[in-house]
């Protein structure tokens, strides 16, 4: 079993890492016990543990009420650095609002496929639409042709418009700066590769930068973990 180093600070993922990847982003089901077993681990790390998601903060305190310290939502964008405290967003360009309706056109094409909205950007789901993948993308492709500010990245079975700059290693660094995490070794758990930031960035500070697929299979593979954390 991986063990955590002395003095760390938990970094967690959210879909596909603590919940299983469900149909649609709103379809997602939180295990029982999986809001007792992180708050027990953040008893046991002074605090020290962070949710870092592609997901809108509003969301994660909808799934886990409560339960992390600090939040950093839409990959970095949205900053909540203890609960109870206001979110800091990031300085970005606006998307377009000509890109909104034109991405919900792409996503009404093809059946199953679904426009997922977020403050500075966008997510076009394929997941019951397999084969709409390519189209999508190629369609985002010319959306974005002449810009410099957003940029189209892969998820899970998904393609994410976001603001070029913002990503999960900067939210994982700024979190590290903040107490109770100052001090500690950030330890970083995610799946996808939008995660891939959020592992460098661990790993830069002396941390561990952990795949789910590589060390734990899968999400109920995670919980195991955190539960023998708990156990120990």
């Amino acid at each position: 079993m991986i063990r955590l180093p002395p003095n760390a600070a938990l970094l967690l993922d959210l879909d596909g890492t603590l919940i299983d990847i469900a149909p649609t982003p709103d379809s997602v089901v939180v295990p029982k016990d999986l809001p007792a077993t992180l708050m027990a681990l953040r008893q046991r790390l002074g605090d020290a543990l962070a949710i870092v998601t592609g997901r809108p903060i509003a969301q994660v305190d909808a799934l886990l009420p409560g339960v992390p310290y600090a939040v950093a939502g839409e990959h970095g964008f949205a900053l909540r650095l203890a609960p109870g405290q206001a979110e800091d967003h990031a300085a970005v360009e606006p998307i377009p609002p000509e890109w909104f309706d034109r991405a919900k056109s792409m996503a009404a094409a093809h059946d199953g496929a679904i426009f997922e909205p977020k403050a500075r950007g966008f997510v076009l789901h394929f997941r019951r639409s397999p084969e709409a993948g390519p189209d999508l993308r190629h369609g985002l492709t010319a959306l974005l042709a002449n810009s410099q500010h957003h940029a189209i990245g892969a998820a899970h079975m998904a393609w994410e418009v976001k603001p070029v700059g913002v990503d999960k290693g900067g939210a994982t660094r700024a979190i590290m700066q903040a107490p109770p995490f100052t001090g500690r070794v950030p330890v970083f758990v995610g799946d996808d590769v939008t995660d891939e930031d959020g592992m460098a960035a661990a790993r830069s500070l002396g941390g561990l930068g952990l795949r789910v697929q590589d060390h734990f299979g899968n999400a109920a593979g995670v919980r195991e973990w955190l539960r023998a954390l708990v156990s120990q």
